[in-house]
């Protein structure tokens, strides 16, 4: 059996620079590896279980699993146990970080293909701290900057698509708050404003959405007020990139 690693990522600020001519929204982006992870158990054979405390519906194993998507890029069966920990729907790049976690098993490192599976999959391969532009398919290693933060997540599910939806139904608005799908975001989950002024008022700050929501954050540690984290730097194997066989 080998173990691999699937960190969290956190999206610090997105702009939405244009459309493809294929429908893919061009981003610009400035990502980041938190330090907290699913874990995937890989064997020989076939088909996924996923388990853990942040499982959530929306990511039964079916065809469109990312981890299955991956399986198929790289024309490798597997049996795949994922213990999730990154809640779905988040904005916290679950499904991208495990499908990542398969490429690198497999020693893939195409970012534009990784990027046709999702938008954050590439960085999720990459990791550390970057710039990311393009459909996500294009990754600039930034310096690391060691920084760390308080987030919330509500019990809400936000479809990155439904979110990309109304962004282009309100006309493509600039996001005030340095994330531009933050306002479709809150017209797919209206209810995620009630989590926002919540942490706003536990930490006096003005808190950010993660990418296509639903996690709120700000910098620092405010343990009575969310979850703390920290960033982690690519160059630490053992928390991003980690394989361990059993």
């Amino acid at each position: 059996m080998t173990r691999l690693v699937a960190p969290a990522k956190l999206t610090l600020g997105l702009r939405i620079t244009g459309l493809r001519h294929d429908g893919y929204h061009l981003i610009d982006a400035e990502m980041v590896t938190l330090d907290f992870h699913d874990t995937l158990d890989v064997r020989s054979g076939s088909g996924l279980v996923i388990e853990g405390p942040a499982r959530g519906d929306s990511i039964g194993p079916d065809r469109d699993n990312l981890v299955v998507r991956a399986l198929r890029l790289i024309d490798r069966d597997a049996a795949v146990t994922i213990t999730k920990r990154i809640p779905a729907g988040a904005g916290l790049g679950g499904g991208s970080a495990d499908a990542a976690a398969i490429l690198r098993w497999a020693g893939f490192t195409d970012l534009e293909a990784a990027a046709v599976l999702g938008a954050d999959v590439a960085f999720c391969l990459v990791g550390g701290r970057a710039r990311v532009t393009g459909i996500g398919d294009h990754v600039a290693p930034l310096p690391f900057v060691e920084q760390t933060f308080t987030l919330v997540t509500p019990p809400v599910f936000c479809s990155t698509p439904a979110v990309y939806r109304a962004w282009d139904d309100m006309g493509g608005p600039v996001g005030a708050n340095g994330n531009d799908l933050e306002p479709a975001a809150l017209v797919v989950a209206p209810e995620l404003v009630r989590w926002r002024d919540e942490l706003a008022d536990a930490t006096d700050q003005q808190p950010r959405l993660a990418g296509s929501g639903s996690t709120w954050f700000v910098e620092g540690a405010h343990p009575d007020a969310g979850h703390v984290v920290t960033t982690v730097p690519a160059e630490r194997p053992v928390d991003w990139a980690s394989q361990e066989e059993r």
